[in-house]
């Protein structure tokens, strides 16, 4: 239980709504920042703009999967308002206050270990990253069946990246008969792809294997789907990039070359928010639960 325990909310999407939920059903007091034009109540949720008195009695700052950009801007569905997270908010957080995202960028970890504001990053988790997978992927398949006009059975397929996302995918993708390539770095990796019966080669060699790609998923978060590459796959391919921003592709040589590429972050908030909104929530809760007794403990 969270009896007594302020856990303020900033922001976020429809996955933070199953966290809400779990936070009042545990009794915590909740505070709502960004959440304006929500038109759901939460009993026991209190909704306020975001300020340093508001702050001061925080046990948990719990801020959207993405974090802050990198001017501490905290998007929110929920809100037309901007939502800028200061130096003078951090600095106004209590001692025992630990603050919880999915992901952080380095204006959030260095804007925190300013002040010494204990972060914790849910993606980093594995069991978070491995249960997320699963809407992730069905996100994928979605998208990628929504824009090509061929079946996924039958097609030529690159996975980019054997992370906890690609594997999911690139064993879904197998398993609905797609002749499946990964492309990998880590020689676990390519030892992994080969151990399921998938075709694995090194990143290095990427050039070799695109000339008759029908599509290639890419998880690898920075720029790997070069022009270079796009210039030697045929005109029909399609490039799904489900790596967080910006993505692992040239998207405007592609777009030159005729060649359709879709960039899609953060697919679970989108085609599965109320599941991962609950993978978040449960996992939170234990480390909630955690804090409190690691405090206890130490007082």
């Amino acid at each position: 239980m969270l009896t007594g325990k302020h856990v303020a909310f900033v922001g976020g999407d429809a996955r933070q709504l199953e966290v809400i939920k779990k936070c009042i059903q545990l009794d915590a007091t909740v505070t709502l920042i960004g959440f304006d034009n929500l038109e759901s109540s939460f009993t026991g949720a209190t909704k306020k703009p975001l300020t340093c008195d508001v702050l001061k009695d925080v046990d948990a700052l719990i801020l959207p999967i993405v974090g802050t950009d990198d001017k501490g801007m905290i998007e929110s569905i929920f809100s037309t308002k901007s939502i800028q997270l200061s130096d003078e908010h951090v600095e106004a957080l209590p001692e025992k206050c630990v603050v919880y995202t999915g992901m952080a960028k380095p204006y959030l970890r260095e804007l925190l270990k300013t002040y010494s504001v204990p972060l914790k990053e849910l993606l980093n988790r594995d069991d978070v990253a491995i249960y997320n997978s699963i809407p992730t992927v069905e996100g994928a398949l979605m998208v990628a069946i929504q824009n090509t006009d061929i079946t996924i059975h039958g097609s030529e397929v690159i996975v980019l990246g054997l992370g906890r996302v690609g594997m999911s995918l690139a064993r879904a993708l197998h398993a609905l008969g797609a002749h499946v390539k990964v492309g990998a770095k880590r020689p676990e990796h390519i030892a992994r792809s080969n151990e399921m019966g998938i075709d694995a080669f090194d990143l290095d060699d990427f050039k070799l294997y695109v000339s008759k790609v029908d599509i290639i998923f890419n998880t690898i978060p920075h720029l790997i789907i070069t022009s270079d590459i796009i210039a030697l796959m045929p005109q029909t391919a399609f490039i799904l990039d489900i790596a967080s921003k910006p993505g692992g592709t040239d998207f405007r040589y592609a777009e030159r070359r005729g060649i359709k590429a879709i960039l899609a972050p953060s697919l679970p908030g989108i085609v599965a928010p109320k599941t991962a909104g609950q993978i978040i929530a449960n996992t939170l809760a234990r480390l909630l639960s955690e804090q409190i007794d690691n405090q206890e403990g130490s007082s």
